[in-house]
């Protein structure tokens, strides 16, 4: 997981409270995106969340950048589909989906990644799939296809997936690609330096599409619930739980730290219900069994996955 910096744990706070406060930001992120979908345009909350964010950590990143410039130089390509993967693609495919998708809808099927690292795992790298594993994917697929389907076996049949999920299914592939990248990543890299170069790939990539989603007549609202929205989504979601996540994750490692993620459907649900007034139906509770039993089977013994979440 990378953020804003390695810092070490707080001794006022216990670890466990403060990886509790990234899910929470990151499921924010989606009903904050669902909630002002009108007023804010999915490239308009992309390119200001990111370009906000990219200006708060200037100051700490430029100076990290400079400094390991020769690592950055070296591998500025793979740096590049990173950036373009994590920051431009998903956020703005997560955006698109909340346009036509429920909030918790769209965190149920990200919550599929796990699943489908392991399947990109067997397809592009070689990795030998387990009967266990195998099973795994199976029914965590089977989950997935719950929730999209909404519990309706005739949306399967007439393959009739609303647009916004199956944009979901898309941006968490992304994810899964870019979460394997991560692991070609060199040895020393700074985390903050690495984390600046990635905004500032993502917002390179994200300004023509907003140029041209203004152009084709898209307005932002300027009122104050959609700035604020902008804000939440540059301080909270974007640096404040990325540092968060750093510190719990120095102090109970990848692999305890990396279970808090799949509080985040839970948490967009308690928001969602009262905020939305978006409905936790028998088809969601059937589906979030289904894959986080299917990625118990198939994660068991290789739990944490190396990711930066949206």
């Amino acid at each position: 997981m990378y953020g804003i910096g390695s810092v070490r744990p707080s001794a006022l706070a216990s670890p466990h409270v403060l990886l509790l406060l990234p899910p929470l930001f990151w499921a924010g992120n989606a009903v904050a995106a669902r909630a002002y979908a009108a007023e804010i345009p999915p490239h308009a909350l992309s390119f200001w969340r990111w370009t906000l964010a990219l200006a708060l950590l200037l100051p700490a990143g430029l100076p990290r950048v400079a400094a390991a410039w020769p690592l950055v130089r070296a591998h500025w390509k793979l740096f590049a589909v990173e950036g373009a993967l994590s920051v431009a693609a998903y956020n703005t495919l997560l955006y698109m989906a909340l346009q036509s998708t429920t909030a918790i809808n769209a965190t149920l099927v990200s919550a599929s990644l796990p699943i489908i690292v392991v399947l990109l795992s067997w397809v592009w790298l070689g990795q030998r799939v387990s009967l266990r594993q195998a099973a795994g994917v199976a029914l965590s697929l089977s989950g997935v296809l719950a929730v999209v389907a909404r519990g309706r076996p005739e949306v399967l049949l007439g393959l009739e997936f609303t647009s916004g999920d199956v944009l979901m299914i898309v941006a968490t592939t992304g994810w899964a690609v870019y979460s394997l990248l991560l692991r070609r990543n060199p040895p020393g890299l700074d985390p903050v330096a690495f984390l600046t170069v990635q905004i500032a790939v993502g917002v390179a990539l994200i300004l023509p599409l907003y140029l041209w989603e203004a152009h084709g007549g898209a307005r932002m609202s300027l009122d104050v619930g959609a700035l604020a929205a902008i804000a939440y989504t540059a301080v909270f979601a974007s640096l404040a739980a990325f540092l968060l996540w750093n510190r719990g994750v120095a102090a109970v490692g990848a692999t305890v730290a990396g279970l808090y993620i799949y509080l985040i459907p839970a948490f967009t649900a308690l928001m969602a219900i009262p905020l939305l007034g978006e409905r936790f139906q028998w088809f969601h509770a059937v589906g979030t069994a289904m894959i986080f039993t299917g990625i118990g089977l198939a994660t068991r013994n290789s739990f944490a996955v190396g990711r930066q979440k949206r």
